[in-house]
């Protein structure tokens, strides 16, 4: 085992040199136990060789910056496949979301012609204080949740939850006079 990772070491060093051929050696060592890694993450075929084939381009890449004493040459190369991975899940979570989000019916649609209802809406945005707008905007418009948030804007998640439930407070006390269906969604 020893010689073998000493093998990989020398490998990736020459990877760092620009040698092609040691980037083809690392990929016939282990590039089916990483496409393995990326098919378990991602359960595509096709996502999962995208995965394993732009990891292999970071190694060929970054192969000077590894970093022997944090790990195996076959450690750093999995971790590459792994965080590939994981970075296409939540890229196509997000797609996903985004398409669900332009697809999904406005329910505001049916107020076009309602003007009063509108501005009404309008008013009561502009009461809350910039720090609400600002946590509603991200989780309700962006997406985010109340732990992204606290992280985005360097608040604790307690005060987002605060703020959070003072803006909903305001905005359906405001609107209680307007439709039901208004007021109950908030």
């Amino acid at each position: 085992m020893a010689d073998s990772n000493r093998d990989d070491r020398e490998l990736l060093r020459t990877c760092a040199d620009g040698g092609e051929h040691a980037l083809g050696a690392l990929y016939d060592r282990y590039g089916k136990r990483a496409y393995a890694v990326a098919l378990r993450v991602l359960r595509d075929p096709a996502l999962a060789e995208d995965a394993v084939q732009d990891a292999f381009l970071a190694v060929w890449r970054r192969a000077a910056t590894y970093d022997p004493g944090r790990g195996d040459v076959s450690t750093w190369i999995f971790m590459l496949v792994h965080r590939r991975a994981v970075d296409l899940v939540r890229r196509q979570h997000r797609f996903n979301t985004r398409a669900a989000e332009r697809d999904a019916p406005n329910p505001a649609d049916g107020f076009d012609d309602d003007a009063a209802l509108r501005t009404d809406v309008q008013v009561a945005l502009r009461a809350l204080s910039s720090a609400e707008r600002e946590v509603l905007d991200l989780a309700y418009w962006r997406g985010l949740t109340q732990s992204q948030i606290a992280t985005t804007l360097g608040i604790p998640q307690g005060t987002v939850k605060s703020r959070t439930f003072s803006a909903l407070a305001k905005l359906r006390n405001a609107l209680r006079h307007t439709a039901y269906h208004v007021a109950a969604a908030l």
